[in-house]
């Protein structure tokens, strides 16, 4: 199959275009692509990139690109698709492109490695209870009544819950099939057989000692773990959320956790990041952690590469393998 050179405008923030295409992957970009590297749209009203969006047939996008309107169509007549080296396109693929057609693809699969990771980590350490073990060790500077103070210590046969059958949620049940866990999931559009139980979401949160939110953040799913669902927990169960904080009330999770009834790992919060002055930083049985379980760093890497493989397919004439439509859209983060 023939192959082409599709001209091709970056579209993020320049600080991100820096991280993520570096020495290989910008080698690769170039080959596949017929894009400047060093020029950037961090705004599409900037004259500076006026000419590349007229003539651009794909925006290779990431975070912090501008919306794609209307108005911005409409100046990148020959515009046929766009290629998201990040996670979810939500933020800038608006009704516009859909109407006009775009193919869309989304590094969203290769975001969700290091998040399954993160959760798989923040897992088995809960039930070893290594950060309140690592503090009292810390604060009393000898060994701790481990036992004593946590007597249902260690993971086998502990019941883990997962809340969505997300790309995440599903990525996170694979990497618990090794361990001597029971792993249930709730997702009221999961149709097929994952391999685990599929309950409902009350009966989850009454059987799980560790919650796990992946759901995405959707008007029907603000709050989604809320004051009723927290007293569900068993007095000890931890939940853990690397999805979106407006899925969680924060307010009765602080309540929960002030009772030391409950402990919790949480990566996202609302807001993001938190003031300084907010009571989950005083809560010693909360990891606290700035949005750290994506993509940072190294891999970035795994991001750049996917969006360049599907911009090779792209030039190759071949579907998208990681294509984004309107409807999926509609229900994922």
């Amino acid at each position: 199959m023939p192959e082409s050179r599709p001209k091709t405008l970056l579209a993020m923030a320049p600080h991100v275009a820096a991280r993520l295409l570096t020495g290989p992957v910008r080698e690769r970009l170039v080959a596949v692509a017929d894009v400047d590297p060093d020029l950037v749209a961090a705004d599409f009203a900037d004259p500076a990139v006026a000419g590349a969006l007229a003539e651009a047939e794909v925006l290779c996008t990431s975070w912090w690109c501008p919306p794609v309107t209307a108005e911005v169509l409409a100046a990148a007549p020959r515009l046929r698709a766009i290629v998201h080296a990040a996670g979810s396109v939500k933020h800038h693929v608006t009704e516009a492109c859909w109407e006009r057609g775009l193919l869309v693809s989304s590094a969203a699969a290769a975001n969700a490695e290091p998040v399954a990771e993160y959760t798989l980590a923040a897992i088995l350490f809960a039930g070893k209870r290594v950060t309140d073990i690592a503090g009292l060790y810390r604060e009393r500077r000898a060994l701790p009544d481990v036992e004593g103070i946590f007597p249902r210590y260690g993971n086998y046969r502990r019941t883990v819950g997962i809340v969505g059958a997300s790309r995440i949620g599903r990525r996170v049940v694979e990497l618990l099939r090794p361990f001597d866990l029971d792993v249930l999931v709730a997702d009221p559009y999961l149709k097929e057989d994952l391999g685990v139980p599929h309950v409902g979401l009350e009966e989850l949160f009454e059987r799980s000692d560790v919650v796990s939110v992946h759901a995405p953040a959707l008007p029907e799913t603000r709050h989604l773990v809320n004051a009723a669902r927290l007293a569900r927990m068993r007095d000890g169960a931890t939940l853990i959320n690397t999805a979106r904080g407006a899925l969680v009330d924060q307010d009765a999770l602080a309540a929960e956790l002030s009772s030391g009834r409950l402990y919790a790992v949480i990566d996202v919060t609302e807001p993001d990041p938190l003031p300084p002055d907010s009571p989950l930083f005083e809560l010693p049985n909360l990891l606290l952690t700035p949005h750290i379980a994506g993509s940072l760093g190294g891999e970035l890497a795994r991001l750049a590469d996917l969006a360049v493989d599907e911009l090779a397919r792209y030039a190759r004439g071949l579907p998208f393998a990681h294509g984004v439509t309107a409807e999926e859209l509609a229900i994922s983060a």
